[in-house]
């Protein structure tokens, strides 16, 4: 039984959508089977038992494209090989893919075509496996609209004729299984449109490696094994623990000023950074986005392949070994995670088969202004099913406590950034984006469901209701929302020369009208020292005294004021420069005494915030907090009080927010006693003037003030932050 002329060619030009029903073994009659295979190259074509090696049908030349066909005895059909001889007279014994059954079994697809499974990269991407005792890798793609697909790679020197894959009707998932490609291999996947158009080489969606950048191939890799679930992580994750974190740009960190290895892989920044963040008593680390990108400049937020962690720093299974020495000291891990938008890079998801696959087709709901990246079809059952399982991913696989998602603002509203005309109502005529808001919903009760010790964090800058609520009550369903007002606001303020700042009073106080809406988190991130900001010294007026002084008072509020803390990578070395992506922070400044001493005032602000109860277990509860005095507007003092469970837990927040030292200065306090200093930011040990209560200590006196019945007399420092507690 020959194949037909057509058949011939199609396979030949690489164009036929069904390659199965053509190359491979098929029954032909005399209890023989018919053999084709495609080999463009080979001289010579054998069929050889696989036991012994000797020959059982000869293939001849059909095409000189390289197209052979044959004969051989139908108990061969599963289990011969292809010895050939090739033009340049070298010889190889291959196996032949398709004589490999499908590996993808019907409830992966039925699951895959309903858009439910919960771990597709399971069925999805390259998995070295072994089929029919011979070792090699399944791949498979989702490509519904493509007319063929075929992987290619250094394994068939990228030649989209060699291994065309099999369609599974009913899911548009295409698969084949190559025997002898392991981990390690390079490939991407050849589309051809339905229109025939040979699409540029496209990386795999699915891919667990990645080249390092300009390079785009994707790499064969082992899944990661599941990370066990931790109760030890899920206490130190939880709402009434404590949350304080270090956000870090794994690239330019610390650099060795080595040009042709500019970055560190993953175990070299566990020997370094984790201890440092350790030292420096933070909870929690948070890394900028870790999937591959191809432009460094984009720090992440531009991924082409949200599976695979960046070659910048290793193989992938050094940022598992990351995050388990972090767990093991003690520290959490959050993934900057990015689902709002992705690149238009010609070998990422973009018009994947030819269409718009992932992304929507109309620019006014698929194309994102502000950043010329596209957006994702949240509508679309398979698109989702891809996100909701790459949150599983790095939680399950690699153990990441949790995930920071990125623009959650830009995807709640169609509107975002565009004028009017430029963006399409939702069904109801509105400007909510219904199908992205059900997405951050399913993720989020997915997350909670299969993970339940991970945490979801929101980057969310306008008043959406219930950010943090559960899905039940209606809410979105994180955990923790940065406080994106509170930010602008404070920073504004504190950059003003003190002598105005009575006038501008409010904008430290209102984050509290508010603080309890939703669990916050404080983000002094990467975006407030980019992209001309300055850093968060740089913003600081007055002499270079009292920047640093500015900058320590600002800090002590900060660990005040209810709300989780984030700090970015720089900020506790007061970095005088705006942050390069393109090189290292400057460590040298840690030698002068004012740069240390902010470090040092860091490290003790932890230190406080971690052991006191007051400070972190009621930070989402308006019982936590408790205003002294919010109108010192003249002054520019604030006063306030925090609660823990306890009620002996209680410490007393006073910030005095001019260069000038007030003496005599009387505060209300809810007992008495005697209140000692628990921690000053104007500490010689921290660069201060060393100002302050004499002996750090006042005792309660029955005199009435701010509505309390005893109060303190206290020496505020100038530009300065003091804690006291209430000695038992």
């Amino acid at each position: 039984m020959n194949a037909s002329s057509a058949e011939v060619a199609a396979i030949c030009e690489g164009r036929h959508g069904d390659p199965f029903a053509v190359l491979g073994p098929h029954r032909a009659a005399g209890g023989l089977c018919a053999l084709r295979a495609f080999l463009p190259g080979a001289s010579r074509v054998t069929a050889v038992c696989a036991d012994d090696g000797s020959p059982c049908g000869e293939l001849g030349l059909r095409d000189p494209a390289g197209f052979f066909e044959g004969l051989i005895p139908g108990e061969q059909a599963e289990s011969y090989r292809l010895q050939v001889r090739w033009r340049s007279g070298e010889t190889d014994l291959l196996e032949d893919p398709y004589r490999f059954p499908p590996l993808l079994g019907d409830l992966d697809l039925w699951l895959l075509a309903e858009g439910s499974h919960r771990r597709p990269y399971e069925a999805l991407g390259a998995e070295p496996a072994s089929c029919l005792g011979v070792a090699g890798t399944r791949f498979s793609v989702w490509a519904p609209d493509a007319s063929r697909v075929s992987v290619v790679g250094d394994f068939n020197h990228w030649d989209g004729r060699r291994f065309p894959m099999r369609r599974h009707p009913g899911c548009g998932v295409w698969e084949v299984f190559l025997p002898g490609v392991g981990p390690g291999a390079r490939y991407k996947f050849e589309v051809r449109a339905r229109d025939g158009t040979v699409l540029p080489q496209k990386a795999d969606p699915y891919a667990r490696r990645a080249e390092l950048r300009p390079a785009t191939a994707s790499i064969v890799a082992a899944l990661p094994p599941p990370v066990p679930p931790d109760e030890g992580r899920r206490l130190a994750n939880a709402h009434d623990a404590p949350f304080s974190i270090y956000e870090v740009h794994a690239a330019s960190w610390r650099r060795d000023g080595d040009p042709q290895r500019p970055f560190k892989d993953w175990d070299a920044l566990a020997d370094e950074l984790i201890p440092y963040v350790v030292d420096l008593g933070f909870t929690h680390i948070e890394l900028l986005p870790v999937s591959e990108h191809p432009f460094d400049g984009s720090w992440g937020y531009q991924p082409t392949g949200l599976y695979a962690p960046t070659a910048r720093h290793g193989e992938p299974m050094g940022l598992r070994r990351f995050i388990a020495r972090a767990h093991a000291a003690g520290l959490g891990v959050i993934l900057d995670w990015v689902p709002a938008h992705f690149p238009a890079d010609a070998h990422g998801l973009a018009r994947f088969d030819g269409t718009a696959l992932y992304e929507h087709a109309d620019p006014r709901e698929g194309s994102h202004p502000d950043w010329g990246t596209l957006i994702f079809n949240f509508g679309r059952r398979e698109v989702r099913n891809f996100l909701v399982g790459n949150a599983l991913y790095w939680l399950e696989r690699f153990g990441a406590d949790g995930l920071r998602v990125d623009a959650v603002a830009s995807m709640l509203y169609r509107d975002y950034s565009r004028r009017e005309g430029e963006w399409v109502p939702n069904v109801h005529g509105g400007r909510e984006n219904l199908e992205a808001i059900a997405f951050l919903r399913e993720v989020n009760e997915v997350v909670g469901a299969q993970r339940p010790q991970a945490v979801t964090i929101a980057e969310e800058s306008t008043a959406f209701p219930g950010v943090t609520q559960p899905v039940h009550a209606g809410g979105l369903g994180f955990h923790h929302k940065w406080n994106m007002g509170w930010m602008n606001d404070t920073l504004r303020y504190i950059a003003r020369d003190p002598v105005h700042r009575r006038w501008h009073h409010d904008e430290m106080t209102f984050g509290l009208v508010y603080a309890f809406s939703e669990h916050f988190t404080l983000p002094i991130s990467h975006d407030e020292v980019v992209h001309g900001k300055g850093s968060l010294l740089g913003r600081m007026p007055g002499d270079p005294w009292q920047r640093f002084a500015n900058l320590r008072a600002y800090l002590g509020f900060m660990f005040g004021h209810p709300g989780r803390k984030l700090l970015f990578m720089g900020c506790e070395s007061a970095q005088p420069r705006e942050w390069d992506h393109d090189s290292s922070l400057d460590w040298a400044l840690l030698d002068q005494p004012a740069h240390a001493g902010v470090q040092r005032l860091v490290r003790d602000l932890n230190r406080l915030y971690r052991g006191r109860g007051a400070l972190h277990q009621r930070d989402g509860e308006p019982g936590g907090f408790e205003w002294i005095d919010a109108g010192a507007r003249d002054a520019s003092v604030y006063t306030f009080l925090r609660h823990g469970r306890s009620a002996d837990d209680t410490l007393l927040v006073v910030c005095n927010l001019t260069p000038t030292v007030h003496h005599g200065y009387r505060v209300g306090v809810p007992r008495d006693g005697v209140w000692r200093e628990a921690l000053n930011t104007d500490s010689r040990h921290y660069g201060g003037s060393d100002q302050g209560t004499p002996f750090g200590e006042a005792r309660a006196e029955a005199v009435g003030a701010h509505g309390r019945p005893c109060s303190v007399v206290l020496t505020l420092p100038p530009l300065a932050t003091v804690f006291l507690e209430r000695l038992p």
